[in-house]
């Protein structure tokens, strides 16, 4: 009996819990390339306005937590090739200002708060999200447009209100780890369109 077959679980069936995670991850995958267009026209509108001095503002709760700060550390460091560092701040990942403003003001105002401090018109704030309905998501939505910051939401199966409130929305379909990790997928094809743009924009000025 090899490794692997000792280490799969005994489900009392024929289904391969693991296989089938993979299949509909490869699914999600496939169904966002529906996307493309618009994930590109996110990457060619973002090198061009952090290119002028915006910036970018991303936030999510949980696994797009995650996915906020990764997009923002490919964006102040680099993603494939060296290049400017660009202006990019994940707003879940101050800590102090999360749990102060938490306990101050209650943990529905920990996104909205710190986008009335930075955000600044034509700033970009994107927001993650697998269900499209987290209150301090919803809320941050609201006071970037009331600061007059361009919102982007990526989200999970839409129509949801997170993508209502949103000036422009990616909907993802799949369970929510499958949309976790379209969602990386997603940010990686941003990232891919911004340098190329941003390398772009470089030989035209050189």
């Amino acid at each position: 009996m090899t490794i692997a077959e000792t280490a799969r679980p005994d489900t009392g069936a024929d289904v391969d819990p693991v296989r089938e995670h993979l299949r509909d991850a490869a699914a999600a995958l496939i169904a966002a390339e529906q996307h493309a267009d618009r994930l590109r026209a996110w990457g060619v509108e973002l090198a061009a306005r952090l290119s002028r001095g915006q910036r970018i503002l991303v936030g999510g709760n949980g696994g797009s937590a995650a996915e906020a700060q990764h997009l923002t550390a490919e964006l102040v460091g680099r993603y494939q090739h060296d290049r400017p560092a660009f202006s990019a701040i994940a707003l879940n990942a101050e800590s102090s200002s999360v749990t102060a403003i938490g306990n101050d003001y209650g943990f529905d105002e920990v996104f909205a708060r710190q986008v009335r401090a930075h955000a600044r018109p034509d700033d970009i704030v994107l927001l993650l999200s697998t269900s499209g309905a987290s209150p301090n998501l919803l809320r941050a939505a609201q006071a970037a447009r009331e600061a007059g910051a361009t919102t982007w939401a990526l989200t999970g199966p839409g129509p949801n209100p997170l993508a209502d409130a949103s000036d422009e929305a990616i909907c993802l379909e799949g369970a929510s780890p499958h949309v976790q990790e379209a969602q990386l997928a997603a940010i990686h094809a941003v990232c891919l369109v911004f340098d190329a743009q941003v390398q772009n924009e470089e030989g035209a000025r050189s």
